[in-house]
């Protein structure tokens, strides 16, 4: 849940914004302020001002054009239109798109000689390692002890929706599972793709010394990272 998304969503607390912002979604055309005022019963003046506020959190953006059709002498007037922008807030954080990306890609690339979860856990080790080796590009952290590594391992964790919890030292406890709740209709699949995803993750960084162990507890993660030591 990032701070674009939460203000966001505060900004549609507001219902005429609501209701301005939907008619502004469903219009095949940029939509003036004049015509979002009417769509909520509002003034043009009011409308403006919660239509900028729109604008302001990255929901609209505005351009000054002629609407299609008409011909007018002076300033062009300002039209509103959505960004692309998406908006997903959820308490505890969930990310089933990385889940659906890694099912896609598996159904696409499944080889002859696997089966579907196959595929799949070998896709999420392969999206695992290349997240985990632009990290490590990125930082050129040299060589890795565990509790740094699991230090930028966490900030990752905590990108995805993890909640880790720096348990001890040199061990992490992953506090809320991202793919909840389909990790409870197939516990066997989504549990092996994620723990595939977080130790390929670990090879990416180079992080040698922390090892991603497979360890359920209701209502949390499957997984947990700490040191390769015993």
């Amino acid at each position: 849940m990032t701070d674009d998304a939460v203000r966001a969503v505060a900004a549609l607390d507001d219902e005429l914004r609501r209701r301005m912002y939907a008619f502004i979604r469903q219009s095949p055309a940029p939509v003036s302020r004049d015509e979002a005022a009417r769509s909520a019963g509002i003034s043009r003046k009011l409308a403006a001002f919660h239509l900028d506020k729109l604008v302001e959190v990255g929901l609209l953006k505005a351009t000054y054009a002629q609407p299609d059709g008409i011909r007018r002498v002076g300033r062009a007037p300002k039209l509103y239109q959505p960004t692309d922008l998406q908006v997903q807030v959820s308490i505890p954080p969930r990310d089933h798109g990385l889940l659906a990306e890694i099912l896609l890609e598996a159904v696409r690339h499944q080889r002859l000689e696997e089966s579907g979860p196959q595929a799949a856990v070998r896709v999420a080790a392969d999206r695992g390692r290349a997240l985990g080796k632009a990290e490590h590009d990125r930082l050129k952290p040299g060589r890795l002890g565990t509790e740094r590594a699991l230090t930028y391992i966490a900030r990752m964790l905590e990108d995805h929706g993890f909640e880790p919890a720096r348990v001890a030292p040199t061990r992490l406890r992953l506090d809320n599972c991202p793919f909840h709740p389909l990790a409870a209709k197939d516990p066997d699949l989504v549990c092996g793709i994620n723990h595939a995803f977080l130790a390929a993750y670990c090879e990416g960084l180079r992080a040698t010394t922390v090892q991603a162990t497979l360890a359920p507890r209701p209502g949390a993660c499957c997984v947990e990272l700490g040191s390769t030591a015993p």
